[in-house]
C-alpha cells in the first residue's frame, strides 16, 4: 500500500510539474496575489486530478470513444482556456494604477473554482490517467488502487504548494514591468493551450 501511495504521489507531482495552463494560471495568480490563492489553485487542480485518476483507473476513458461527446467537451475546454488567456492579456496591455479590483486579485475561493473549471476543461486527461494506471498495473503497482489515486491527488497538490511558496518568496523582487510581462506570457500560453485543445478535438473527431 505504501509503495502504491508513493507511486501515485510521484505520478501526481510529475504531471503537475509540467508547464501547462494550470501551471501558468498559478504562477500569474501568485505573482499578482498571494500564496493562499496559489494553494487554492493547487487544491482545485489536485481535486480534478484525483477524480480523473479514479475515473482512469475505473476505465471511464472508454466514454471518450463517443465522438460527439469528446468533441463537445474538448471545444468547451478550449473556449474556457482561451477566455482565461485573453483575460490575462488584457491585464498586461492596459495601464495599471495599483488599485486592482476584487475580480483581478482573486480570493482563494474564486481561485479554487477557476482551477476546478480550468483543470476539468481537458477531459482527455482521463485517457492519460488510464494510460498511467495501465503502466502501473503492468509494473504491479496498482494492487492498491485507492492508495494510488490518493497519492496522485497529494502529489499534485504539493507541487502547486511548492510552486506557490517559491513564487511568493521572489515576487517582491519582480517589478511592475515584470508582472505585466508575466501577464502577457501567461495569457499567450493559456490561449495557445486552448487553441491546441480545440484543434486536437477537431482532429480526433
Amino acid at each position: 500500500m505504501l509503495a502504491a501511495l508513493m507511486t501515485g504521489f510521484g505520478f501526481g507531482f510529475a504531471v503537475a510539474a509540467q508547464v501547462g495552463p494550470i501551471w501558468l494560471l498559478c504562477a500569474r495568480s501568485v505573482l499578482r496575489g498571494t500564496f493562499a490563492v496559489g494553494a487554492a489553485i493547487g487544491a482545485g487542480a489536485a481535486a480534478v486530478d484525483l477524480v480523473y485518476a479514479a475515473l482512469g483507473e475505473a476505465g471511464a476513458a472508454q466514454v471518450l470513444h463517443v465522438a460527439p461527446l469528446r468533441l463537445a467537451l474538448g471545444l468547451l475546454g478550449a473556449c474556457f482556456l482561451v477566455y482565461l488567456g485573453l483575460k490575462s492579456l488584457w491585464s498586461a496591455v492596459r495601464a495599471r494604477t495599483g488599485l486592482e479590483t476584487a475580480e483581478e486579485v482573486s480570493s482563494p475561493a474564486a481561485a479554487f473554482r477557476t482551477a476546478l473549471a480550468a483543470t476539468a476543461s481537458n477531459p482527455l486527461t482521463i485517457a492519460s490517467w488510464a494510460a498511467v494506471f495501465t503502466a502501473a498495473s503492468a509494473a504491479r503497482m496498482a494492487a492498491s488502487p485507492l492508495a494510488l489515486v490518493l497519492g496522485v491527488g497529494l502529489g499534485s497538490f504539493l507541487w502547486f504548494v511548492a510552486l506557490s511558496g517559491a513564487l511568493s518568496f521572489v515576487k517582491r523582487r519582480v517589478p511592475e514591468s515584470g508582472l505585466r510581462l508575466v501577464d502577457g506570457l501567461s495569457g499567450l500560453g493559456l490561449a495557445g493551450f486552448g487553441a491546441w485543445l480545440g484543434v486536437r478535438s477537431f482532429g480526433s473527431h
